[in-house]
């Protein structure tokens, strides 16, 4: 007989680009996410069903990089088998027939989401279900930068692992979970998916940290989160150059981020959507990861202009996840939901503005 798993997606509430730098986040798995039925097999070959695409066949003794593969799932089963080999852990050929609830570029990590379904087989079917959750989203991050092509923080992974809301330092690996209750505090999370394409972004997100990391290597640190934010404060920077200001935003996030925890544990929306309006604002001035070059994509511009029309001074927006396209997150008072999907819903399409609901 077929087991069952449910595997969410992640929304991000603080941290925007602050993972890959030893910095703090602010995560949440949501109530969408990943079906899978799978069996174990008999032979070395892992074959997936996803709903409404072409089945496909990964073999387990087949496990080098191949960069034809990057952005497809096949990449991510190929990397997560090879991340388990390689921490001595049990692998086997098995099939999964999966269902999923997250659209492809939504916004809720379905790439990370994946990855965390295929160790959470693995770990159950040839493990015991031994493995520990922060142990899959850290090869399922291996998996997505070697083998997918993304160069990821641990974020998404561990939200999806962890499957509730969860407070991290990467600096400290401090792991803290959390109870976020927005209906509590009458208010409505929501994504709206704008349309724009992810295709063609790589080096955009790929200049982000390494921006950051330019920064970093003027005082001799690897990461930001090495580098003591009252020394590089103290420096008289050009605020015209891109490198200076992404680094401002990570010092600046960094430092949110604690704040915005405390907000929502004490459940004040009032303090949590001005400093989530704070956070969105240093997105798009600082690290100005909104519109790029590379596309000329101002889907998710447009999405984020429409929010401040219809929030300011009533509620919070800001981009969502790595940016340059996809969701704007937006939180608000319950009673005013329906008017804003209605109106986002106008320009962006029906049903691309849709509640999130925290697990």
């Amino acid at each position: 007989m077929m087991k069952e798993l449910f595997t969410p997606g992640r929304t991000e509430l603080a941290g925007n680009h602050t993972d890959h730098q030893k910095g703090r986040i602010l995560a949440s798995a949501v109530d969408l996410g990943l079906y899978a039925k799978y069996e174990a097999t008999d032979n070395d070959t892992v074959t997936i069903r996803s709903v409404g695409f072409d089945p496909f066949e990964v073999k387990t003794t087949q496990l080098a990089v191949r960069p034809a593969e990057f952005g497809s799932p096949k990449s991510l089963v190929r990397g997560m088998i090879n991340e388990f080999a390689a921490l001595g852990l049990q692998i086997g050929g098995f099939t999964a027939e999966v269902r999923s609830t997250l659209a492809a570029g939504s916004g809720l990590s379905s790439s990370a989401a994946f990855s965390v379904m295929i160790g959470r087989i693995l770990s159950d079917l040839f493990n015991g279900g031994t493995v520990d959750p922060v142990v899959i989203a850290r090869a399922a991050q291996g998996a997505e930068n070697k083998y997918f092509g993304k160069p990821c923080g641990l974020m998404d992974q561990l939200a999806c692992s962890l499957g509730h809301t969860v407070y991290v330092d990467f600096k400290t690996n401090e792991i803290v979970p959390l109870v976020a209750d927005f209906e509590a505090m009458g208010l409505t999370l929501c994504l709206t998916d704008t349309g724009g394409s992810h295709a063609g972004l790589d080096s955009s997100y790929a200049r982000i940290p390494a921006d950051m990391v330019y920064v970093a290597n003027l005082f001799d640190k690897g990461v930001l989160g090495d580098v003591d934010p009252a020394e590089f404060r103290a420096k008289g920077w050009d605020p015209a150059n891109r490198p200076v200001r992404r680094a401002m935003h990570f010092f600046d996030e960094n430092e949110r981020v604690p704040l915005m925890r405390d907000a929502l544990q004490r459940r004040d929306g009032e303090s949590y959507m001005r400093l989530m309006n704070a956070s969105g604002r240093s997105s798009e001035q600082l690290l100005n990861n909104i519109v790029t070059s590379a596309t000329g994509d101002t889907k998710l511009a447009e999405g984020l202009e429409k929010s401040r029309k219809l929030l300011e001074g009533r509620g919070a927006w800001r981009v969502h996840g790595g940016g340059f396209a996809g969701c704007v997150q937006a939180l608000m008072p319950t009673d005013y939901f329906p008017v804003y999907k209605e109106e986002m819903e106008k320009e962006f399409g029906a049903g691309t503005c849709r509640r999130i609901r925290l697990v």
